[in-house]
C-alpha cells in the first residue's frame, strides 16, 4: 500500500514519522522546492496534551525539550494606554505545560527524523483521480491512501467537500526586529522573554520573540474588509513608507508601542486571516483523508499547529493498527478528529470573537483569569 502525504509541515512530517517509527513507508510530496525556500514564520506553544503528545508518539519529545524554550511561555497583556492588565513570568523551574519553539526548528527536527528521500521537493500537486496523483510539472505518481497536509488553500480538500476558507474580517500585518537585544535593547527589556500584547479596539499588536534574538510584530486590524490591504493606504511595496502608515494607524497609542513599528526592518507582510466552517465534516472516503489547516483551518490562537500535530500522529496510529484494512483507519481517525478539533475550533472562534470586540483587552483578561 502506498501512503501519500501532500504537504510537508508539521501535519504532514508527524504523520510520515509516526508511520517509520511503525515500519510503514510514506512518501511526501512538498511544492517548495527545497527545506529552505520559504521561511517557517514565528514561534509556537506546543500543549502538553496535543502537539507534545503528538511529539511522545513520534518518539521525538526529548529533542522537542531540547530546543523548546520555557521562559517562550512568559506573557504580557496591555492596553493602548499602555495599562497592563496581566504579567506571568515563567519560573525557570516551571513544568513544560506550552514552551514555545520556533516553527522552523520543530519542522527541522520533524525532517531530519525521516530517512532522506521520504520528502519529495520541488512535487506542487494539481488532481488526483483513479489512484494516480497530478503535479505541476506534468509528472505523476501512484496512490493507494492520499493524506491532504496542504494547508489553508488545500488542492486535496477538493476530493472530499466543496467547502472553502472565508475571510474572517481580520487582517493581520507582520513586520520584525533583529537581534533586538543588541540593537534595541530597551525595547527588548519591555518585549520580555516571551509574548506581548496590546488589545484595543479593533486593533491589536502583538510582539513574539524567536530563538535567534529576532521579535516579530504582528499588527491586527478587524473587522476590516478582505479587499483592507487594497484600500488601507499602506504602500506595501515601500517598507519605510508603509511603516509610517501604520504608525499614524496606531495614532493615540502610547508612544512605546509605536516605538516597537519604527524599529522593525524592511519586512513587510500582509495576511488575510481565513478559516473554515467550526465543525465540518465530509463522508468518508476510503483513499483519501485530511489533516491540519486542510481540514479544520482555525483563527491564528494557538489551536492550529498543535491540532495538526497530533492529526498526524494519532492517523499514523490508526493506520499503523490497520495495516491491512486502512479505509476503517482512515474512518477511525476522522470520527476522532471531527470531534477534536470541532471542540478547538469553537475555542478559537470565542477567543476571535473577544479579539474583534470592544474593550477587546479586558475581556482577554477576564479570560485568562477563567484559566480557560
Amino acid at each position: 500500500m502506498t501512503i501519500t502525504i501532500v504537504g510537508a509541515g508539521l501535519g504532514g512530517l508527524a504523520l510520515a514519522r509516526v508511520l517509520h517509527v511503525n515500519g510503514i513507508d510514506a512518501v511526501v510530496y512538498e511544492r517548495e522546492s527545497s527545506r529552505g525556500a520559504r521561511g517557517q514564520g514565528g514561534m509556537l506553544d506546543l500543549h502538553s496534551g496535543t502537539g507534545q503528545r503528538a511529539m511522545r508518539e513520534a518518539g521525538l519529545i526529548d529533542q522537542f525539550h531540547a530546543i523548546a524554550r520555557r521562559e517562550g511561555q512568559d506573557l504580557r497583556l496591555l492596553e493602548p494606554d499602555g495599562t497592563l492588565l496581566l504579567q506571568e513570568d515563567t519560573p525557570d523551574d516551571a513544568p513544560l505545560e506550552r514552551p514555545e519553539v520556533d516553527r522552523a526548528d520543530l519542522r527541522d527536527l520533524l525532517l531530519a527524523s525521516l530517512p532522506e528521500h521520504a520528502v519529495r521537493w520541488g512535487h506542487a500537486f494539481e488532481s488526483a483521480d483513479h489512484g494516480l496523483l497530478h503535479f505541476a510539472d506534468g509528472s505523476s505518481a501512484p496512490y493507494d491512501l492520499l493524506v491532504g497536509a496542504d494547508g489553508a488553500d488545500s488542492r486535496v480538500r477538493v476530493l472530499l467537500t466543496d467547502a472553502r476558507p472565508t475571510h474572517t474580517g481580520q487582517n493581520v500585518v507582520e513586520l520584525g526586529i533583529p537581534d533586538i537585544d543588541r540593537s534595541h535593547p530597551d525595547l527588548a527589556a519591555m518585549v520580555g522573554r516571551g509574548n506581548y500584547w496590546v488589545l484595543g479596539n479593533e486593533q491589536s499588536l502583538s510582539a513574539q520573540r524567536n530563538g535567534d534574538g529576532r521579535v516579530r510584530i504582528y499588527l491586527g486590524f478587524y473587522n476590516t474588509a478582505e479587499d483592507w490591504f487594497a484600500t488601507s493606504g499602506v504602500p506595501f511595496g515601500d517598507p519605510a513608507a508603509a511603516r509610517v502608515r501604520l504608525i499614524d494607524l496606531f495614532t493615540g497609542w502610547d508612544s512605546r508601542f509605536t516605538a516597537l513599528i519604527a524599529a522593525c526592518d524592511d519586512t513587510v507582510l500582509p495576511r488575510s486571516i481565513t478559516t473554515l466552517p467550526v465543525g465540518l465534516t465530509w463522508p468518508s472516503t476510503p483513499d483519501v483523508t485530511l489533516l491540519g489547516d486542510a481540514a479544520h483551518l482555525m483563527p491564528p490562537v494557538g489551536q492550529g499547529a498543535n491540532m495538526a500535530l497530533l492529526d498526524g500522529a494519532l492517523l499514523g496510529l490508526a493506520l499503523a493498527a490497520r495495516p491491512d484494512d486502512f479505509p476503517a483507519a482512515v474512518k477511525e481517525y476522522e470520527r476522532e478528529m471531527f470531534e477534536r478539533t470541532s471542540a478547538a475550533g469553537r475555542q478559537s472562534a470565542f477567543v476571535q470573537e473577544i479579539l474583534m470586540s470592544p474593550d477587546a483587552g479586558r475581556k482577554m483578561l477576564a479570560f485568562f483569569q477563567r484559566g480557560v
